[in-house]
């Protein structure tokens, strides 16, 4: 048995260049629904249209890959992994409402717009912050957007075989004391494996007395999912009145429901999202979810999600992006550049700290060293082309 359990292991790894492929896949998937929403998030879009269009798009693009069967006759599995989040100024994230519960972008707003997909469960995760309709900032939006993103540059360039994730914690740390900003306390940056979107290595955003995390190594061949999140507030998030729609079934917990809604609300949740989290909206009839999710988690069913916000006029940015650990080098697979921000978020803070500065200044992708290719290796590269 011991046996069987660590080949599955090794095919479930990096190693394995069919895994490697299904994650650069995910990944473009994520980057082009990405870019769509972005695009769309302008003054007075609606945000749950513009939540469905994102999850729309990963299930249109990941429904045109893998369409053969596994060996053992099986479907393989594809889709969205995380559903599409669009959280503003003050909400953490987790804003992905139903129909009649949403809200209107207003220009000025600035707009963190969370998703994930995956293939045969092989999940790539993105995050990407906007200030909608393109005015120039000049005031803390622009301090906390600067801060989230240099905070998740050095941190893609930390994340390497042999650091640590308390190199990565105290990084987020030095950076927001540079903005005047706080790290968002909660935030966990989870390793992936499949099918598994909080896996149990994580990195902390800041860690407090009554949470910390466990110091490892990163190690070959694993992946990460890294979220940047900084506020200009305590970064201290606390539950809104806002009705939490995002959901995971609990894995371990069996409970036969008594009303018919919730029976068929928890099957449907079974058969469509068995391991990973979904939306409210995604399910077929809002009757259904509205009255099953209460009962299924009354009983403990449902991992919840919750809108969580700073105080009011805060601000809270946001990063997200997934890598691999790759013989190469640590490989940034899903996340935008920060492109209009550039010119938008003008903050009056900047980077002082000289080893801060050597950081981002390195490159973060940095190459092995180059040898001669015999025929295998050409072959090998080939193959993960």
């Amino acid at each position: 048995m011991s046996d069987i359990e660590s080949e599955n292991e090794e095919i479930c790894d990096l190693s394995n260049p069919d895994v490697t492929t299904k994650y650069r896949a995910a990944g473009d998937i994520v980057n082009k629904a990405l870019q769509k929403v972005i695009e769309a998030c302008v003054a007075d879009a609606d945000i749950c249209t513009l939540c469905e269009m994102g999850d729309k798009i990963m299930e249109e693009e990941t429904g045109k890959l893998y369409n053969k069967k596994n060996k053992d006759g099986t479907k393989v599995e594809k889709g969205v992994a995380f559903p599409t989040c669009i959280s503003t100024n003050d909400l953490l994230g987790h804003f992905s409402p139903l129909k009649g519960e949403s809200r209107q972008l207003k220009a000025g707003d600035v707009a963190k717009i969370d998703m994930a997909c995956h293939l045969d469960g092989f999940i790539a995760s993105a995050a990407h912050t906007v200030v909608v309709g393109g005015e120039k900032v000049e005031d803390k939006r622009a301090d906390v957007i600067m801060a989230a993103w240099n905070a998740a540059e050095a941190a893609l360039r930390l994340v390497q075989v042999g650091n640590t994730n308390t190199q990565v914690t105290q990084t987020f740390a030095k950076v927001a004391e540079e903005f005047k900003v706080k790290p968002m306390q909660g935030v966990l940056s989870h390793q992936l494996k499949k099918f598994v979107i909080d896996g149990n290595r994580t990195v902390i955003m800041a860690e407090t007395v009554d949470e910390k995390v466990e110091e490892f190594e990163f190690e070959m061949n694993e992946v990460y999912c890294l979220d940047v999140v900084m506020s200009t507030g305590e970064g201290k998030g606390k539950e809104s009145e806002l009705r939490h729609t995002v959901y995971k079934r609990a894995p371990d917990v069996m409970y036969s429901l008594k009303t018919q809604k919730a029976r068929q609300f928890i099957s449907e949740v079974g058969r469509r999202f068995p391991a990973l989290p979904f939306s409210l909206r995604q399910i077929e009839d809002e009757q259904v979810a509205r009255v099953g999710v209460s009962e299924a988690k009354r009983h403990e069913l449902l991992e919840e999600y919750p809108v969580l916000k700073e105080k009011d006029g805060d601000i809270v940015a946001q990063f997200k992006f997934t890598v691999l650990l790759l013989p190469g080098g640590t490989k940034k697979i899903t996340g935008m550049p920060l492109g209009d921000l550039e010119k938008q978020a003008v903050s009056s803070h900047s980077i002082q700290d000289d080893d801060l500065k050597k950081l981002l200044a390195s490159s973060a992708n940095p190459k092995k060293a180059k040898k001669k290719k015999g025929k295998d290796d050409k072959k090998d590269e080939e193959e993960k082309a």
